[in-house]
């Protein structure tokens, strides 16, 4: 069954939702996740600079509970920049997609497939379930024939070591950078999104 880009996309914006603009936060200003210092060309920005003249001191509270069209555009953002990179329509477990879409949204898409290409290298029983593939952090051909070779009944062991690389990169990152210590406790609420 076809995952559901809805049921993914609400579940991340518990961790991303509201407005941000924290001094520590190397992504700057940040509406629903979308950092203006990452993706200053998103259209939403200039719906956001018309609610801060129109209504100031009371900008962010309409952020937090967007207009229906600033919504739309939200999620026309995370369809277009994450959910279509890694081919999230092709998947066939929600859970799957759940955590592919939140590690992406989080990390990156292209740390995100990664995580999911070093797994299934892991479980292909020495590649006589499919061979290797390349961990470049592409969705393509051979990674969907992968999933769709890995027995359902692995599909929990893939979710747990996709988690395991993720937490690891979190504590890499926060090793390197004392002032994302900070950040440790959204990032680890993370970890496991995708279990329904």
């Amino acid at each position: 069954m076809k995952p559901d880009f809805d049921i993914a996309f609400l579940k991340t914006m518990k961790n991303e939702g509201g407005y941000s603009n924290r001094k520590n936060d190397v992504g700057g200003e940040t509406v629903w996740g979308i950092s203006r210092v990452y993706h200053p060309g998103w259209s939403g920005w200039a719906e956001i600079d018309r609610l801060k003249k129109d209504f100031p001191g009371f900008y962010i509270e309409r952020v937090k509970a967007p207009t229906s069209k600033l919504f739309e555009m939200i999620k026309l953002f995370y369809r277009e920049q994450f959910w279509n990179r890694f081919l999230g329509d092709m998947l066939t477990d929600q859970r799957l997609a759940n955590e592919i879409f939140d590690t992406a949204v989080n990390m990156g898409v292209v740390r995100a497939v990664s995580f999911l290409q070093r797994s299934l290298n892991c479980l292909n029983r020495d590649q006589a379930l499919y061979p290797d593939i390349v961990e470049d952090g592409v969705m393509g051909g051979k990674t969907l024939n992968a999933l769709k070779a890995l027995p359902f009944k692995d599909y929990e062991v893939l979710l747990k070591m996709m988690n395991v690389l993720q937490g690891m990169h979190c504590m890499d990152f926060m090793k390197k950078s004392s002032v994302q210590e900070e950040n440790a406790r959204g990032w680890f609420a993370r970890v496991e999104i995708g279990k329904s």
